[in-house]
């Protein structure tokens, strides 16, 4: 007999993902911006050359995402998260070896394939799995234990990079999750085990249209392009609208502390409404928040990351939620694997799409994402509740 779990039990399952996606997060996306140019300089390479090959990173893990989701629908998550830290950690090993730049990109290939079958995609497919269509609240929280990667993985890579070396920063990092992370993940629920009983299957509706699928695609894509380039330019965005230096930094450190209000908004007051409301609100934060640089220069560089960041915030949230609301838990892994790819292939390419129309238009380059903010909005206003 399906038996529910407890509020405590639930909470710790919440707990060790969480804190496992911590560490598959900080270790794959979050490393380069600390190692990158380190490691171009011993391998006698232009940095350009090590965020190509994390670029390239997240192209394979676009290829990889829809089996990795069909493979937690047949099977469930325990599985197929235990297996990304064994690729993570072969991955960094690969880039602490590394001779030279032909190993090096292999390593990030393997790491992309980690990222595909470990991230944020996995973990929401792993607990619909686990909760079916009660699994809001359990990725809401995930998120938000996992929104702090950054702010664990920038300052341990650097203490070790400061400590021992990049190759050395590398192999802690794999240690990590064979020690850390591998342990958390072999915790949870075991196979495609249900902890509350599954929904009759009309309950799941008919099959989605292709046109409500290929809008949330569109939507989930233009939003992380948004969400990257702005993570890679915004100082000099900022800059450009007049902002100084010091101004421009310390705006964009609101980003974080935006990112983790807006989940827990989502957590305590949003979660009372269709995630279809909230996703719209964060689809729009953007857009608003860009119109107020434009009007007002510098003084609204603030409220400008503020925005952008309580958007982005709830929008990874919606990566999660708005599909299993809209579509229902069946084949819930696979059809998250496929909306996500076209928005990893596009965040790659992010960086040096707006580096170009920064250089080009300066402060109007903001048109660029505002329009796709707009765009998602109105995709997202076509959609319809299940």
């Amino acid at each position: 007999m399906i038996s529910r779990l407890s509020s405590a039990r639930r909470g710790l399952i919440v707990t060790a993902l969480g804190s496992s996606l911590t560490v598959s997060w900080a270790s794959s996306y979050y490393i380069p911006a600390v190692l990158a140019v380190p490691m171009a300089e011993e391998l006698g390479l232009s940095p350009v050359w090590v965020f190509g090959a994390f670029s390239m990173a997240m192209v394979v893990s676009a290829m990889v995402g829809p089996w990795a989701g069909a493979r937690i629908d047949g099977v469930g998550g325990r599985g197929v998260l235990m297996l990304s830290n064994l690729v993570f950690a072969v991955g960094l090993g690969l880039l602490a070896l590394a001779p030279t730049p032909v190993i090096l990109f292999a390593g990030w290939a393997v790491i992309g394939l980690g990222m595909g079958i470990g991230l944020y995609e996995a973990g929401f497919a792993t607990l619909a799995g686990i909760y079916g269509k009660d699994a809001r609240g359990p990725i809401t929280g995930i998120t938000l234990i996992a929104g702090f990667a950054s702010t664990v993985g920038w300052p341990l890579s650097g203490l070790m990079l400061a400590t021992w070396g990049w190759r050395e920063a590398c192999v802690g990092w794999a240690l990590i999750h064979l020690v850390v992370a591998l342990p958390l993940n072999a915790w949870l629920p075991k196979g495609s085990e249900r902890i509350v009983a599954p929904s009759p299957p009309e309950e799941d509706g008919p099959p989605p249209s292709r046109l409500a699928l290929w809008l949330l695609a569109f939507v989930f894509a233009a939003t992380l392009f948004n969400s990257t380039a702005m993570a890679a330019h915004l100082p000099g965005l900022l800059q450009a609208a007049g902002a100084s230096t010091a101004v421009a930094i310390a705006a964009g450190a609101l980003i974080g502390p935006a990112q983790v209000a807006a989940r827990v908004l989502e957590f305590g007051l949003l979660r009372r409404f269709h995630p279809l409301i909230s996703t719209r609100a964060a689809a729009a934060a953007h857009p608003v928040a860009a119109v107020a640089l434009v009007i007002f220069g510098a003084p609204a560089a603030y409220a400008f990351t503020l925005l952008h960041g309580a958007g982005n915030g709830i929008m990874t949230i919606a990566k999660g939620t708005l599909p299993l609301a809209l579509f229902g838990a069946a084949g819930y892994g696979r059809r998250t694997g496929w909306l996500n790819a076209p928005a990893r292939i596009l965040q790659a390419a992010a960086p040096l799409i707006f580096s170009a129309a920064l250089t080009d238009w300066g402060l109007s380059a903001i048109w660029l994402t505002a329009g796709l903010g707009v765009a998602s909005f109105i995709a997202l206003l076509i959609l319809k509740r299940s």
